[in-house]
């Protein structure tokens, strides 16, 4: 579904992506595994279309290098930006509304508010609430809703535990593997590298700005560069 080859990209003279190749085939869950400043969000903005790069970005069969951010998502692609990016101003339903903004007459928005309230039953409670008031966790979850108000073929999260209690970031992935149980596509940024191969069935590993390692979960878990870099000593020991 998704196929980035050759991705290049810099912030002033500073290299973002050096020649990113990774591919997301339809229906998985894919995680982006690194420290920051390893280029991990700056490969979703390239391919949500917010930071330019040289190269090539297939979606679904076409080239959308060349696409706008809403042509983008358009297309299919929803960004949960790090941070949440929640409108503090908006309640709870004015910011899933956002979301659906590039689809306001599709006669569809009630059914797929019910599922966003569905997934995350403490939004539906809180509808009326604006959105600076909610936790932090509480902020993800409608981050997440969100995007997927958009009707997305593929969902970019970014960082999605950051910042929460480990219980709220097991909720949270917990969703989002409910999320890709039905079917969905993920390509997730975390820096919980348990969290994130706990959903993902495949990860890449990026390194200032390059792709260093790529494998299934299982691989990666089992891989002693990944467990002493990014799941601990207690994972080493286990």
């Amino acid at each position: 579904m998704l196929h980035c080859k050759d991705l290049c990209a810099y912030y002033k003279d500073i290299a973002a992506l050096r020649g990113i190749n990774l591919h997301v085939d339809r229906g998985e869950a894919v995680a982006l595994i690194g420290v920051n400043g390893a280029g991990k969000t700056s490969l979703l903005k390239a391919i949500s279309g917010v930071l330019a790069v040289t190269g090539a970005i297939t979606f679904d069969g076409e080239d959308i290098s060349h696409l706008s951010i809403e042509q983008r998502v358009r297309a299919g692609i929803a960004h949960v930006p790090e941070g949440r990016k929640i409108f503090p101003g908006l309640t709870v339903k004015e910011n899933l509304l956002v979301g659906a903004h590039i689809r306001r007459s599709d006669g569809h928005l009630r059914s797929d508010m019910d599922r966003v309230y569905s997934l995350f039953p403490r939004l539906a409670e809180r509808s009326t609430q604006l959105g600076w008031s909610l936790s932090g966790g509480e902020q993800q979850m409608l981050a997440i809703g969100r995007g997927l108000m958009a009707r997305p073929k593929v969902l970019l999260l970014d960082e999605p535990s950051l910042g929460l209690a480990p219980r709220l970031a097991e909720e949270v992935y917990a969703r989002i593997a409910d999320i890709h149980g039905e079917g969905l596509t993920v390509l997730l940024v975390e820096q919980n590298t348990v969290l994130a191969l706990s959903v993902a069935s495949r990860g890449y590993v990026l390194e200032n700005g390059q792709v260093v390692l790529e494998g299934s979960a299982a691989e990666l878990g089992a891989n002693d560069r990944v467990r002493e870099a990014y799941l601990g000593h207690s994972a080493i020991a286990a």
